[in-house]
């Protein structure tokens, strides 16, 4: 069982995320798949957390995440945030939207290996949400699904199609993009 926890802030659109990864993994045919919203009294902007279980077999466990295989990132300014990587595994992935280099931030995570992605920027560019706010969902499911190996690039688009109508176009553009961008990454793990 690969299981993921998600971080971010109210109105990023993380719970939509692990929905539309989950729609993913099943039509790529990878497995049985999970995704567990976790909801508070939680207002656009407070940290949100949401979790993904992926398994070859039926999923019967509904609690929280608390050991994951990896850690998705939103909003890096919760990355000082020592709970983020609570209970993540040793060598377990760590993807992290920031234009900054996984080299940069990999001896801060010496444990884990960790992948950046500038998913503020892509999805800017392609108009999602505005200047302040950009809408990163769809493009960290792209990152996401080829980092993990999750799900196929047809199989995302097609889940972000069923499930994101406005500026659907745009939000596959978004995801296709941070897709191949993943693709030519490696996990660093710097070496204590």
């Amino acid at each position: 069982m690969m299981e993921i926890r998600f971080h971010g802030r109210g109105g990023q659109g993380i719970v939509l995320a692990a929905k539309i990864l989950a729609d993913a993994v099943l039509r790529s045919g990878r497995g049985e798949c999970l995704a567990i919203p976790e909801f508070g009294v939680e207002r656009r902007g407070a940290p949100v957390t949401a979790y993904l279980r992926i398994s070859d077999r039926k999923i019967v466990l509904r609690s929280r995440i608390y050991e994951p295989d990896a850690v998705v990132l939103f909003d890096p300014t919760l990355a000082a945030d020592p709970g983020i990587t609570r209970g993540l595994k040793p060598g377990g992935r760590l993807l992290i939207n920031t234009p900054k280099p996984a080299e940069e931030l990999s001896s801060r995570w010496s444990d884990y290996r960790v992948f950046t992605i500038p998913a503020r920027r892509i999805a800017w560019e392609h108009r999602l949400g505005s200047a302040s706010n950009p809408l990163v969902n769809t493009t960290m499911c792209g990152a996401v699904a080829a980092i993990f190996n999750l799900a196929d690039l047809a199989s995302l688009e097609a889940a972000i199609r069923e499930s994101v109508p406005a500026k659907m176009e745009e939000n596959v553009a978004a995801a296709r993009e941070a897709h191949q961008l993943a693709k030519t990454m490696e996990g660093l793990h710097a070496v204590a």
